[in-house]
């Protein structure tokens, strides 16, 4: 495996652009929401890679301080009912605020309206402590990998059905 933190890599045009087109398959205003909170875990996470996956389901940014999914410690996902942020450990994040949502095993996520959420202080602390348990830790410079991961043929629609 490439050592995901060497060098000050940065997102080939044709990832972006892939990824662009994923972000446009939704609704104006999760587009915008989408890319809101892109930029503001870019900031929060300078040398994170972010992994990609258009799958059936769900569309997904991980934030990653390797290219192995196991080590994203936020993820936006997307589908046509709306954004959220997902953390892959969060089962064993403190939440003494009962904010996560979810039951199983490991995944737990918050829904999000806005970007704003990130600046909530229980969500910055939940963010804190997922990075403080990451077994990988973020490098001090380089990374920012942009890696699209999966693309399924089939996918439920990411905008609702005209009412």
């Amino acid at each position: 495996m490439k050592n995901a933190t060497k060098g000050a890599a940065k997102p080939s045009r044709d990832a972006e652009k892939q990824l662009q087109g994923f972000i446009n398959k939704f609704e104006p205003k999760h587009q915008a929401l989408i890319r809101a909170l892109r930029r503001a875990l870019r900031k929060r996470l300078p040398t994170a890679n972010e992994l990609v996956w258009d799958n059936y389901n769900f569309f997904v940014i991980g934030y990653s301080a390797t290219e192995r999914p196991s080590d994203s410690v936020i993820s936006i996902a997307g589908a046509a009912n709306g954004v959220g942020l997902a953390f892959y450990r969060g089962a064993t994040l403190p939440d003494p605020n009962k904010i996560l949502q979810g039951s199983g095993s490991q995944n737990r996520f918050l829904r999000a309206d806005s970007a704003a959420i990130l600046q909530r202080p229980e969500v910055e602390a939940l963010i804190a402590a997922a990075i403080a348990q990451n077994t990988a830790p973020f490098a001090s410079s380089g990374g920012k990998k942009l890696i699209i991961r999966s693309i399924s043929k089939k996918q439920k629609p990411r905008k609702r059905p005209a009412e």
